[in-house]
């Protein structure tokens, strides 16, 4: 039976290290309003001492991690839609890391906290890739409705970056994020058709790859541009179609990988809270080793084989 001391003593680190999460994320962001120096002409505007704390943290995880470092790397978090410095993300995910290897320490051995620690970092990158994997599927279901607001545009008399800045300003997020970074690279100096290429390379979108091209055919050859742009978008239509009709087939197939894997750490975290002395063989014994690394492995071949035949590319 667990005590209620560490428990209580969990809670605390918990609650502390949630309190240094929310000075590093909210109180390095700009305050939205009237600037001080228009309230009050003269005055000096000074930063707390919380957020000095939190620049001088942020500061020094920047400086740590260095900027050839891949893990949290500006890009990787623009991909995902995570509006965090690189810093701040950092230091974040270590001050969540440290928390989870505490109560993990507290409540089940030096074992499970470090496995807790070494998790943090691990679930903070599956987490980034799912954002960006969420955020691709949804610029990639706009996309139809995105070529009729620009072929509706081009038939209205407007030019192509107008009915492109139109888009970032009508459209959803990520698509007016995303056409709004394009129209700011243009009116610095960039070229419309590098812009367009780097959106479709960074999101992995094939059918916007397909959209950038026909648009640069058009500059170069000329045509009616509106036009190309409706039987572009009548084609992904159909292949979204497609695809939603695949998934719905094999949802069965993926829900059963779902439970194939999740099943066994599921029992291993149940166990391990509510009788660790069951477990105990495996992490005191060489046998008990061994039998825990090849279980690890078969379960990650596992993963990868499920991973392989659920997903359907097109």
């Amino acid at each position: 039976m667990i005590s209620s001391g560490p428990l209580f003593l969990a809670l605390g680190l918990g609650l502390c290290f949630i309190a240094v999460g929310i000075v590093v994320v909210v109180l390095p962001v700009g305050r939205s309003g009237i600037a001080l120096s228009r309230r009050r002409p003269g005055a000096v505007e000074s930063p707390n001492v919380l957020t000095k704390v939190a620049n001088s943290a942020s500061g020094l995880m920047d400086r740590a991690v260095g900027d050839k470092a891949n893990f949290g790397r500006r890009d990787a978090l623009e991909q995902a839609g995570i509006k965090m410095g690189r810093a701040e993300f950092n230091l974040l995910i270590l001050c969540a890391s440290v928390l989870a290897g505490l109560i993990g320490f507290l409540l089940a051995g030096i074992l499970v906290g470090i496995l807790f620690l070494v998790l943090g970092p691990l679930g903070a990158i599956i987490i980034v890739k799912i954002l960006t994997g969420r955020r691709r599927a949804k610029f990639d279901r706009q996309l139809g409705d995105t070529l009729q607001m620009l072929s509706g545009g081009l038939r209205a008399g407007h030019s192509l970056l107008r009915s492109i800045d139109a888009v970032s300003m009508e459209a959803e997020s990520p698509t007016s994020e995303e056409f709004a970074r394009v129209i700011a690279e243009n009116r610095l100096g960039r070229d419309l058709k590098d812009s367009l290429a780097d959106t479709a390379q960074r999101l992995q979108c094939e059918d916007f790859d397909w959209t950038a091209q026909a648009i640069e055919i058009h500059r170069e050859v000329g045509g009616d541009l509106a036009e190309v742009l409706d039987h572009v978008a009548g084609t992904i239509r159909e292949r979204a179609q497609i695809k939603g009709q695949v998934r719905a087939l094999s949802a069965e197939g993926r829900l059963s990988a779902y439970i194939l894997i999740g099943l066994p750490i599921g029992m291993f975290f149940f166990l391990q809270f509510a009788n660790p002395s069951y477990l105990g063989v495996l992490f005191t014994t060489l046998p008990g080793w061994i039998m825990t690394i090849v279980g690890i492995v078969e379960l990650a071949l596992g993963w990868f084989w499920l991973s392989r035949v659920i997903k359907i590319k097109f």
